[in-house]
Order: C-alpha cells, then sequence, then structure tokens
C-alpha cells in the first residue's frame, strides 16, 4: 500500500483527486482506485514536551533549575489531534512505500519527518520513502508534482536543520523566560516575560525607533534656488548644490543649517547671470518588478488597504487551499521555474475569467515577453506567489480576497509589459561662481508603469520642466529663493514599514560579515513565521497599536531596558540562519551549531540572575495578556 501523508485535509483532498477513482472517504483518510492511501497531519501533531514532563520539579520556576536542558529530547500528542496521530499510526505500519507530502519548506519537511521518527519506520520504509512538493492545489499542477517525486533521504539534512532550529528556539525560549521573568517578580510584576530569538529583536526595533522619535529635535536646514530664464524668456529653477567650503556649515545628510549662509547665496546671484557648463542625458529604465513573495504582497496590501500582514496570510490561505486562485503563498521566493513560462496563457486566462486585473491590461500584455523572473537557478523549495490556472465566478470570492487576488494577478500581468524608460537630463549651471542643478524626466515609454496607480504614474511623469539647453548657453538669474524646511524625526513603524525592516533587516546591523549573512538570508524570521511574531508581541501586550501607527508598550519599553543589549538585535538570528543552512547543505553538524549555543544561554542566564532593579515597578500586566495566562504559564510551545 502506497501511503501519501500530506500537511493539511486540503493539500490531502488535492492529492486524492489527483489519483484513480474510485475513492472511497474514511475517518481520516481516503482511498483512492488503485489502492493507494491519501491521509494528513492537522499543522503539527506533535509538540515539543514541556519542562515538567521531563522532571516534575520543572513545574515551579526557579533560578536554581536553569538552564533546563533534556538529555533525551521528547516530543507528546497535541491533545486537539490524538485521534489522527491514531490512524496515521495504523497507515503508516501497515504502509509499503510512504510519500511525505509537507509543505515545500523547513518546517514543512519537520512536520512529517516527525511523525514518522515517532511511529518508527523499519529500514526499509526509510529507503523508499518519497517526497512530494506541491505548491498549487490545483490537478493538473499536482499530476505534474507526482510525476516528479524524489527520494526523501535527500531532504533529510534540511529535517535536521529544522529539528535544530525548534530545539534551540525551545532552550533560549524556555530557559530565558523563565529567567526574566523570575528577574522581573524581583521588582513586583506578575506578568510572564516572554523572550525569544526573533519575537525579541523585533520588540527591539520598535522600542529604539520609538526611542529615537522621542529623543527627536528638530532642526531648520535651508535650500536655495536660483529662478533663471533663457534668453527667449523661457524659465527654469535650479537648486544650489553647496560646495566642500560649505561642510562645516552642514549635517551628515549635507542639509546646510546655518541660514546666513544661504542668505549670502541668494544676494550674490540675484540679477547675475549664469552659464550652462555642462548638459547630461542618460537613457534609463525601471525593471519589471518580480512576482511576489509573502513579505512583499504584505508590505503593498498594508500600503494599499491597511491589512495587517495576519489579515493578509489568512486571506493567502483561503485563496491557496479554499479557493485555489494562487500558489503557495508562505514562500520566500520572487522568482518562477522556467517551466512555469509555457502555461503563462493558460494562467492569464484565468485571470481574465476570475476578473484579478482589468481586461484592457490583459489585452495590452505581450505573453512573448519573458523577465527575468523565469529563473530555475533562482528557485528553491518555493517560487513566487502566483495566479493558478483555476476559472471560478467571481462571485465567490469576499471583497478583500479579492483585493489581494487582484494585486497578485496584477503582479504576474506585469511579467509580460515592457521596462519604464525614460531619459534624464542634467543640467550644471555656474551662477557667480556656486553650482546649481536641474533636472528633468521625458518619459519615453511607460511600460510596466500603466498597470499601477494613477497617482504612481503622475508622481514619475510630473517633473521640473527644462528648456532646450546647450553647454555653455547665457541665462540670467532673475530671482533667488531660500526655502526654510525642517528636520523631520523618522516614522512609527506600520504593519507595513515594521515587516519591510524584518526582510531588510540588514540595514539595522553595524557588523559588516553579520549584515552579508542578513542580506544572503530571509532576515528576521521567516515569511511563514513574521505576522505570527507581530500578532504575538501584541497579545501578549509587548506593542500597542495607535491608528496605523505600532509603538511599544511600557512593557515593551522596560523589557528591552532589561536585556542584555545583544539579545534585542538582530545578530544572533543571522547567525543562526546562517549555520541553520549549513547544516541544510551539509557544511555543517547538529553538534556545531548547538555547542556555542549552550555556552551563551548559560551567560544570559547568570546575567538575569544579577539584574538587581528590573524597573518594571508600578507596571501593570497587560490586559491583552489575560487570554494567554494559562497558556504562558503552562509555556506549551517554543518561544521564537
Amino acid at each position: 500500500m502506497k501511503l501519501y501523508i500530506a500537511e493539511k485535509p486540503s493539500l490531502g483532498r488535492a492529492i486524492a483527486d489527483a489519483l484513480p477513482k474510485p475513492h472511497k472517504k474514511q475517518d481520516g483518510f481516503i482511498e483512492a482506485g488503485d489502492g493507494s492511501v491519501v491521509s494528513w497531519c492537522i499543522g503539527h501533531l506533535l509538540e515539543q514536551a514541556e519542562p515538567e514532563d521531563y522532571d516534575p520539579k520543572f513545574k515551579k520556576w526557579q533560578y536554581q533549575d536553569l538552564p533546563i536542558v533534556p538529555e533525551q529530547w521528547q516530543f507528546k500528542a497535541k491533545a486537539k489531534t490524538k485521534k489522527q496521530l491514531s490512524v496515521l499510526k495504523k497507515l503508516i505500519k501497515s504502509a509499503d512505500v510512504i510519500v511525505h507530502a509537507g509543505d515545500p519548506d523547513r518546517e514543512g519537511q519537520l512536520l512529517v519527518d516527525e511523525v514518522l521518527q515517532f511511529v518508527g519506520l523499519t529500514t526499509q520504509q526509510k529507503q523508499q520513502t518519497r517526497r512530494l512538493l506541491v505548491s498549487d492545489l490545483n490537478i493538473q499542477a499536482v499530476k505534474r508534482a507526482l510525476s516528479a517525486m524524489q527520494s526523501n533521504q535527500a531532504f533529510v539534512p534540511l529535517s535536521i536543520s529544522a529539528l535544530a532550529r525548534a530545539r534551540a528556539d525551545w532552550l533560549y525560549g524556555m530557559n530565558l523566560t523563565r529567567a526574566f521573568t523570575l528577574t522581573g517578580q524581583k521588582s513586583g510584576y506578575r506578568g510572564v516575560l516572554s523572550v525569544g530569538r526573533v519575537q525579541t529583536p523585533v520588540l527591539g526595533l520598535v522600542v529604539r525607533r520609538d526611542r529615537e522619535i522621542d529623543e527627536f529635535v528638530s532642526k531648520p536646514f535651508y535650500e536655495v534656488f536660483a529662478h533663471l530664464t533663457t534668453d527667449s524668456n523661457e524659465k527654469l529653477v535650479a537648486k544650489w548644490q553647496p560646495s566642500e567650503s560649505c561642510e562645516p556649515y552642514m549635517d551628515d545628510e549635507k542639509r546646510v543649517l546655518l541660514k546666513a549662509l544661504a542668505e549670502n547665496v541668494a544676494s550674490r546671484i540675484e540679477n547675475q547671470q549664469g552659464e550652462v557648463a555642462k548638459l547630461e542625458q542618460k537613457p534609463k529604465k525601471q525593471n519589471v518588478p518580480l512576482p511576489y513573495n509573502l513579505s512583499a504582497l504584505q508590505i503593498d496590501a498594508n500600503k494599499m488597504y491597511g491589512m495587517s500582514a495576519k489579515q493578509v496570510l489568512d486571506i493567502c490561505q483561503s485563496l491557496y487551499e479554499k479557493h485555489k486562485l494562487i500558489t503557495y503563498p508562505r514562500s520566500d521566493n520572487r522568482y518562477l521555474p522556467s517551466e512555469h513560462y509555457q502555461q503563462r496563457h493558460k494562467v492569464v486566462a484565468a485571470v481574465a475569467n476570475n476578473k484579478g486585473c482589468e481586461q484592457d491590461k490583459i489585452d495590452d500584455a505581450d505573453l512573448s515577453l519573458r523577465t527575468m523572473c523565469w529563473n530555475d537557478k533562482k528557485v528553491g523549495a518555493h517560487h513566487a506567489i502566483i495566479p493558478t490556472e483555476k476559472q471560478v465566478k467571481t462571485a465567490q470570492l469576499g471583497y478583500q480576497e479579492q483585493q489581494i487576488y487582484n494585486l497578485v494577478s496584477r503582479q504576474y500581468i506585469t511579467q509580460f509589459y515592457p521596462p519604464y524608460s525614460y531619459l534624464e537630463t542634467t543640467a550644471h549651471i555656474i551662477v557667480a561662481g556656486g553650482l546649481f542643478i536641474a533636472k528633468a524626466k521625458q518619459v519615453n515609454v511607460m511600460g510596466f508603469k500603466v498597470l499601477f496607480a494613477k497617482q504612481e504614474q503622475d508622481k514619475d511623469t510630473l517633473s521640473s520642466f527644462l528648456p532646450p539647453l546647450v553647454e555653455g548657453q547665457q541665462l540670467h538669474c532673475h530671482e533667488a529663493q531660500i526655502q526654510e524646511k525642517h528636520t523631520q524625526p523618522p516614522q512609527h513603524y506600520t504593519d507595513a514599514t515594521l515587516l519591510s525592516a524584518m526582510t531588510g533587516i540588514s540595514r539595522y546591523v553595524k557588523d559588516k560579515e553579520i549584515k552579508k549573512i542578513l542580506k544572503e538570508t530571509d532576515g528576521l524570521g521567516t515569511e511563514a513565521t513574521r505576522a505570527g511574531i507581530i500578532e504575538l508581541l501584541f497579545k501578549r501586550g509587548f506593542l500597542q497599536r495607535s491608528g496605523k501607527q505600532i509603538k511599544a508598550s511600557e512593557v515593551g519599553h522596560s523589557m528591552v531596558n532589561m536585556l542584555p543589549e545583544s539579545l534585542t538585535l538582530p545578530d544572533r538570528t543571522a547567525l543562526w540562519e546562517s549555520h541553520l543552512a549549513k547544516i541544510a547543505d551539509k557544511e555543517c553538524t547538529y553538534q556545531a551549531f548547538m555547542d556555542p549555543l549552550m555556552i551563551q544561554l548559560n551567560e544570559f542566564i547568570e546575567a538575569a540572575k544579577g539584574i538587581q532593579d528590573a524597573n518594571f515597578k508600578g507596571l501593570a500586566t497587560p490586559t491583552a495578556k489575560r487570554r494567554f495566562k494559562k497558556r504562558a504559564k503552562k509555556m506549551t510551545n517554543p518561544v521564537n
């Protein structure tokens, strides 16, 4: 008997649909016409054992018991899904060939592997286990995946990498949460102060931004503009470019802070002759944006529709599992396999039918074009999120589902438009010895920009006017204008900008080597976890919303102030992800990753014990925590 084990029931049903009929639905599995059986997990059927499962004394939180490090790691069945685990146990025992059909990522690999490990496979079963990678739940796509299965043995390093990550997060989450919660209790705080490898640096980002805004002092700065005319009375405006001699009066961003300097420049150039010293014309283009990964989609949906990261993820899951209108949504990749190019006509036809993009924009798409998104070398376990070939009645989609489907569709249709190209003209003008620059943009081909909002088109096409000019041409400065502006503080985070910060976290790292690692990895968290991490910080009362703005609560600020700085920075995640990627690529061992981690863990626990004043006096436990009080007290899951 061949047994397919899917990550979720929706994937299980999709696999069964691609297998021979007739089908016989049983309790927790489906029998296909060829004798094979399709069953499924319901997310993780197993969870890491809690500290008190290893020793009852750990139920009480005490410094002297830390660190808690299991000698033999244990999984236990989740109470809500014990029945499905029992179904899988029986099926696995009688299966000749097992097909692992977890989601195509690190966690999807571990999710099914841990069940196989828990039940126990024979040597023959292990050797014969296959790996099925499905990223599109429509029947034709599943059939293509069924014809391209691989040996599950090839994915063992990926599973070990996921296991190392889970255990490391458990060790940090369980031990450091206990250590710093006990420290908080010394100052009278009664809430749980959860610490995690990812959530704590995210909180650190928000706290540091809040501080920066609170401490910001606005300063005036000055810009000088020369209003010029040609001999034929055509007008243009050029902006002063301060020379090196002005640097003592400028800030780091080359803004002039001394008003008297600006006034002096303005008085010197008024009613003076100018000359076009240099004229540059450069053809420029902006390439077509790549299709979406999850973070890019969440950022755009927040900017356009105000949706939270969690909302977008939930809608994407519905479009993927329920409607089968988009491919696997928890993707970190923005490229497509070359073979997908052959399906473009069917996908575009589906987008047209499903009202995913305006018909005139679809009609103008050139399906003979091939952008750089189709690149096998750039595709890993996932590929970009794109529409599927499925055609439905639009009425089946809710309003927000249609909005997200439209975004995904537009980004796909964009691939069949040319780049946006324009001619940029820069005039270098000398007036009274000072350099002034005037720029203008002349659009040659709007290209893919026609698919985007009108305000964006206007922003790009409305540029300062430049009359025809030649080098050496004389101009007259008939007016000098001084504009006083004020430096602005950074903006509070929103869902979009916090997600952007998490994906581009290298911007916030000083160490060059760590910065490089973060540029090469997924940043802070993964596509699948970022939305959940942000929501978790709200639920635990560390973050709060003010309209679209995201700010840290008083408890969040006190938490970051108390913790060693290195726990609140993204550097550790970068180093972990680098090692985990090496484990997956067979370049690093599990033990080489865990050993230094244990040394650091002991250092942090000692640091927690040594803190005398945790600055939590008078702070109430966040009300948002009440729903999670029992769960937090039990600490049933690793804290990311």
